[in-house]
């Protein structure tokens, strides 16, 4: 079972990397995502500036300004996102081959233990295709899924592929929440 959650790992570690690659020759080394990265990078800045210095005296001529400062930031990480797109697509289709087959392999074979007895909407997931009730018995998807989400993010930060801070505090949360704007 070690050497199955090694191998997992491995795989997720690999794939992590490939996609990262990918990414790094159908976008990241493109002109417009540069451009694009350095804008909404000085835009969040000046934008995170602006409301640090005019935080409490707020008249309608400077909460118009911020408003389209907010709105010229919006529209710049629609495009890169637009720009991503391509890639991601191209990833989605290659990463899919590779799940199904990696599945096949590990089919019906428990690859780890579970510390925890997952929530019962997770039970699908994490005992896919394993014989017996232990639901502490971890399935291939499970395992890969958990190891390339936190893989993947880590591999980004350190290549310097990840969103500056001040990008992300003024893009929104996880869902598209805007942060609370100045009144």
């Amino acid at each position: 079972m070690w050497a199955d959650t090694l191998l997992i790992v491995g795989i997720s570690v690999f794939t992590a990397l490939l996609g990262e690659g990918v990414t790094w020759l159908l976008v990241y080394k493109t002109e417009k995502y540069q451009r694009l990265k350095a804008e909404i990078d000085r835009q969040s800045k000046k934008l995170e500036k602006f409301k640090e210095t005019c935080s409490d005296t707020l008249d309608k001529g400077l909460k118009k300004k911020i408003d389209r400062e907010e709105e010229k930031l919006k529209n710049n990480n629609r495009d890169l996102s637009l720009v991503k797109m391509k890639s991601m697509l191209a990833i989605g289709f290659a990463f899919t081959a590779l799940l199904g087959m990696f599945n096949s392999i590990f089919d019906g074979r428990v690859v780890a233990k579970l510390p925890f007895t997952p929530i019962s909407w997770v039970q699908g997931l994490s005992h896919r295709n394993l014989s017996g009730e232990d639901y502490t018995d971890c399935s291939f998807i499970f395992l890969y899924i958990l190891c390339t989400m936190s893989i993947r993010q880590n591999i980004q930060k350190l290549l310097g592929f990840a969103p500056s801070r001040a990008a992300n505090k003024q893009s929104g949360g996880l869902f598209g929440q805007q942060p609370p704007s100045l009144k």
